[in-house]
């Protein structure tokens, strides 16, 4: 979808590379995470202060191939070390379909899935995973878990004014960002951690060593370089502003598939309640990344096998810990994609329709 805004800016985004640049594993020798580069880290502070979505004044950021890997370093660096068993990890359902995997991929004697968050009632330590907004159903998330012994993990890939009204600035103990749900470079593999405590901190960095020995220095340095053009556009009158271009696109999309939801009576989508947006200051409903579609057919309905059925690619509700008359999709894709989306959403006929 952000194709594009990108094509448009031309080469404001150009970086060159010589033959001798970067061919150090070191970024910093001095600093915690020695991989980071400077000017990456310059302008991931100065990203967040001017969307005012993260503290980072107080926080260590720790540089990744994206929030997967980051996701994995911190459930390595909050894992007791001296536990008999593994610690739990868990998330309120519909949770992000990647938690599962990622918890028990290596089948780590560290931490194991717990599953739901709303059931687990276990006493001792645990891990809770809150994405917010949620990743499928774009719902603002709170911890679940009532614990006094929890360790919490804000994934807040999606907390940019293009998705959801920014309420107010994130400051948790360990805040999962990635580049490419806020600018749509998925392929840069480009992902970042804020995080208070300096032994997190420091674990996470050993993990991220151990693993790939820091992250490749040209995406760093691409990915700084695309920042600073977002940072520019929104400061900068004479530049259309990143935010504005792609919030505008995600409201377009979304009034247009509710259009297409409410002339069928198969389907149902999640409804988003109004709320004032400090960066954009007026009341904003958020347009998520993902539609969270629900088939009206029961709990036995297979929406993604009737979906199939028309050439509809969606992720099951089961994957995310939820029903199967529930689906995920994409709101992302490039114009074209998305128009036939719809296209072939609307020609489902519904009991109403004669069928």
């Amino acid at each position: 979808m952000y194709e594009s805004y990108w094509s448009k800016i031309g080469n404001k985004c150009d970086i060159t590379f010589n033959g001798d640049n970067s061919l150090s594993y070191f970024a910093n020798g001095k600093r915690l995470c020695w991989f980071l580069e400077s000017k990456l880290e310059e302008q991931i502070k100065r990203l967040h202060n001017v969307v005012g979505n993260a503290i980072v004044d107080d926080h260590y950021i720790i540089v990744g191939t994206g929030s997967s890997q980051l996701m994995q370093a911190a459930l390595y660096a909050l894992s007791p070390a001296d536990q008999l068993e593994p610690i739990s990890v868990v998330s309120a359902t519909p949770f992000y379909s990647a938690y599962p995997e990622v918890t028990n991929f290596v089948r780590s004697g560290l931490h194991k899935w717990a599953g739901d968050a709303r059931t687990f009632q276990k006493n001792g330590p645990y891990i809770e995973f809150i994405t917010s907004p949620n990743n499928p159903d774009g719902v603002i998330r709170e911890p679940v878990v009532n614990g006094d012994q929890g360790k919490l993990i804000y994934d807040l890939a999606y907390y940019w004014p293009q998705y959801t009204a920014i309420t107010s600035p994130a400051n948790h103990d360990v805040m999962l960002f990635t580049i490419s749900k806020c600018t749509g470079h998925a392929g840069s593999r480009i992902g970042w951690a804020l995080v208070k405590d300096k032994e997190v901190a420091r674990k996470m960095t050993k993990f991220m060593e151990i693993s790939t020995i820091g992250v490749s220095k040209e995406a760093q340095l691409r990915a700084a370089k695309i920042l600073e053009v977002i940072s520019d556009s929104c400061l900068d009158p004479k530049m259309e502003n990143f935010f504005e271009y792609s919030r505008s696109l995600m409201t377009d999309r979304w009034k247009r598939l509710r259009q297409v939801v409410m002339a069928n009576a198969i389907f149902v989508l999640q409804k988003y309640p109004l709320q004032y947006c400090l960066f954009t200051k007026d009341f904003y409903e958020s347009h998520p990344a993902f539609a969270w579609l629900i088939c009206n057919g029961g709990e036995e309905e297979d929406c993604e096998k009737l979906l199939k059925e028309h050439k509809i690619h969606t992720r099951s509700g089961s994957r995310f810990g939820s029903e199967s008359r529930n689906v995920r999709i994409s709101m992302l894709s490039r114009d074209e994609d998305f128009n036939i989306f719809l296209k072939r959403l609307m020609a489902i006929q519904g009991p109403t329709n004669g069928n």
